[in-house]
């Protein structure tokens, strides 16, 4: 794919992104994770979908601990691909990510409830080990620095 068509593809899933975050019951922020993850790094996938998970939680002031992953596989209601961090007491909504291919590649959608620092938490995310790229997102639109 030429850079051009890239950065459409990317500036597509960006709004996309956007559209989740509005309008809702309550103020949404949230993250495309880049990857160079493929169908065969599974693992790594799910590692990385952990860890972003861990990085979103403790910033909204939880503790990774006390929280569990609630996949698609478990509800009608979710994609395959769709994970939800809950907490485990209370088993309230910390954060939701959606695993994406595109280009033969995984991105992950992240987004979580307002109430923290966007830039904060993306500069946390682009530190995981597979991660190549990050942009943040509001409902006021995307950074892609």
């Amino acid at each position: 794919m030429s850079p051009n068509m890239t950065e459409t593809a990317n500036a597509d899933l960006y709004r996309r992104a956007v559209e989740l975050l509005k309008p809702g019951e309550i103020t949404l922020h949230g993250a495309v994770v880049h990857t160079d993850l493929d169908n065969e790094a599974e693992s790594l996938l799910h590692r990385l979908t952990l860890e972003a998970g861990d990085v979103v939680a403790e910033h909204a002031g939880v503790d990774a601990s006390d929280t569990y992953v609630y996949s698609g596989n478990d509800d009608e209601r979710f994609g395959v691909n769709q994970h939800q961090g809950r907490t485990v007491e209370g088993d309230e909504f910390v954060w939701e990510c959606q695993q994406l291919i595109r280009d033969d590649t995984y991105d992950l959608v992240l987004y979580w409830e307002a109430g923290d620092d966007v830039d904060a938490v993306v500069a946390d995310l682009e530190a995981l080990d597979d991660a190549v790229g990050v942009v943040g997102v509001t409902e006021d639109g995307w950074n892609a620095a």
